[in-house]
């Protein structure tokens, strides 16, 4: 029988030709740092159409905190927000990895992690960001129409039945209720306390601006975000990760499931529609009003 061993220790050319062969990820020495990209508006866009949400997600999540010889897990988001639950729930989850694994999370935010988007950019323990980068909007926003005069000019009777004395609030057909406008202004204010909350928790001493000033809904750009304390500093993730991890640093992207896997997940493309036997294509007015929604959204912030 040939010993081959004696041979390979004599030669560190073969052996450097042997570890070339060997993922990145799995050998020794050389620091890795999976990447995960959060992006897009959080939670359903419309009733048919899912945002970001903590399902589309997770699998992404635990397959970069499970990624062998990880130094550090990067999360790169690019969010407006969108809905709190959905935000937090993903927060939750990222910091639950976090402490399981013992890894740290650094974010990097490309053009804005504001309202859900910062809640989700604050499950890092570091946050760098681009000079033109826009982060913060801590605050609650809802919104709606009254269409009571209009319907009175073109002749029509609004008719509607409920049980239960505010199931009907804020119709947008009827005039509006001042009760009913306290009522959401106090449910706005309290998901507005969790916020704010969790971002104490979440920056500590780190935040410099007063009270006032970071929990008004306002935002900022990204100098005058990190002397406010809502990011760390400015800084790329290729930069920041090299200077850090070295040169030799492996920055995989993990990669969200597409094809068979995708369809088994309940997860449908973008651009998909709906069809029926009765009138053909009938998802284009939902895919028409998840369009104007989302770009309403993002041009909030200039985008």
């Amino acid at each position: 029988m040939t010993d081959h061993t004696g041979a390979l220790r004599k030669s560190p050319a073969m052996l450097d030709r042997l570890k070339e062969l060997i993922p990145a990820r799995l050998r020794r020495g050389v620091a890795v740092v999976p990447v995960v990209r959060l992006s897009g508006v959080i939670g359903a866009v419309t009733p048919l159409r899912p945002g970001m949400t903590l399902a589309g997600v997770a699998r992404m999540l635990e397959r970069a905190f499970a990624t062998k010889n990880a130094k550090a897990v990067a999360l790169v988001i690019n969010s407006p927000g969108g809905s709190p639950v959905q935000s937090r729930q993903i927060y939750l989850r990222i910091r639950q990895l976090a402490a399981e694994k013992s890894l740290p999370v650094l974010v990097f935010v490309e053009d804005v992690a504001a309202s859900g988007g910062y809640m989700i950019a604050c499950a890092g323990d570091e946050i760098f960001c681009d000079p033109s980068s826009i982060l913060g909007s801590i605050g609650v926003v809802g919104g709606s129409f009254g269409f009571q005069e209009l319907i009175k000019k073109i002749g029509v009777e609004r008719r509607l039945y409920t049980a239960g004395a505010h199931k009907a609030m804020l119709d947008p057909f009827k005039p509006e209720n001042p009760d009913d406008v306290a009522r959401v202004k106090a449910l706005q204010h309290e998901i507005h306390t969790i916020f704010i909350s969790l971002v104490k928790k979440s920056r500590g001493s780190r935040l410099k601006g007063s009270e006032d000033v970071l929990f008004t809904g306002e935002y900022w750009a990204g100098e005058t975000s990190v002397s406010l304390g809502l990011a760390d500093a400015i800084g790329d993730l290729r930069s920041t990760l090299r200077a850090r991890y070295g040169d030799k640093v492996k920055t995989p992207v993990i990669a969200p499931a597409s094809g068979m896997l995708s369809g088994l997940l309940g997860r449908k493309s973008a651009g998909a529609a709906t069809l029926t036997s009765l009138d053909g294509i009938t998802g284009l007015p939902d895919e028409l009003i998840s369009a104007l929604e989302t770009r309403a959204i993002w041009a909030k912030f200039g985008f």
